[in-house]
């Protein structure tokens, strides 16, 4: 990665992302030796402008940024890096650093169709998504069939809890037939997405 350390003296901002939830932790910024030490460590690490020296997030309070990904923008001045937080981020002892919650539940559904797709391409023994995968498609949809029919029993004659814990079953065992049949939750949500259109048409 070419990045342009000269705009700024010597320094890029870095903005912080939760990988997983998509809400933006932080703001820091990096020298040379900063983002070679990010990239190496795999912990993000900054330039203290205050202390005139590196610094790592999290080594005083435990709560490193593991470090996911990391993208320059158009003008390679301005880093984007997704990152795990092990704790909360601020100083303050916020989950960011404009004192939001970092909760985004949906995303994990992101998270899970990605560990679903693993599974699939590595298929490991043991797995009970692997079992599902080599039983065929036809058992897969059986089994979306009984996890919905679960659903609504709970949704008519059950518990709160229980709808929410079917509901999670049949969530599950939908995305593995879709992963089955090459799709992924985003077709779903891309489907969704086009009907809520004010120009879409029923097919």
């Amino acid at each position: 990665m070419n990045l342009d350390f000269e705009k700024m003296n010597g320094l890029v901002p870095a903005i912080i992302q939760d990988a997983c939830t998509r809400k933006v932790l932080m703001l820091g910024f990096m020298n040379e030796e900063a983002y070679r030490q990010t990239v190496e460590s795999g912990k993000v690490t900054f330039f203290s402008r205050t202390k005139n020296r590196l610094w790592t997030k999290g080594e005083e309070s435990g709560n490193f940024l593991r470090v996911v990904d990391i993208k320059a923008d158009c003008d390679n001045d301005t880093l984007l890096v997704q990152a795990r937080p092990a704790g909360p981020v601020c100083h303050t002892g916020t989950d960011t650093c404009w004192g939001e919650k970092n909760e985004e539940p949906v995303m994990f559904l992101k998270e899970l169709q990605d560990f679903i797709d693993q599974r699939h391409a590595e298929m490991p023994e043991g797995s009970y998504t692997t079992t599902l995968f080599q039983s065929g498609v036809n058992k897969m949809a059986q089994k979306v069939g009984e996890e919905a029919v679960e659903a609504v029993i709970e949704a008519t004659n059950g518990t709160d809890e229980r709808l929410i814990y079917e509901c999670s079953d049949l969530i599950y065992h939908l995305i593995v037939m879709l992963t089955s049949k090459g799709y992924r939750i985003d077709d779903i949500a891309r489907e969704l997405q086009e009907r809520h259109s004010q120009t879409w048409k029923k097919h």
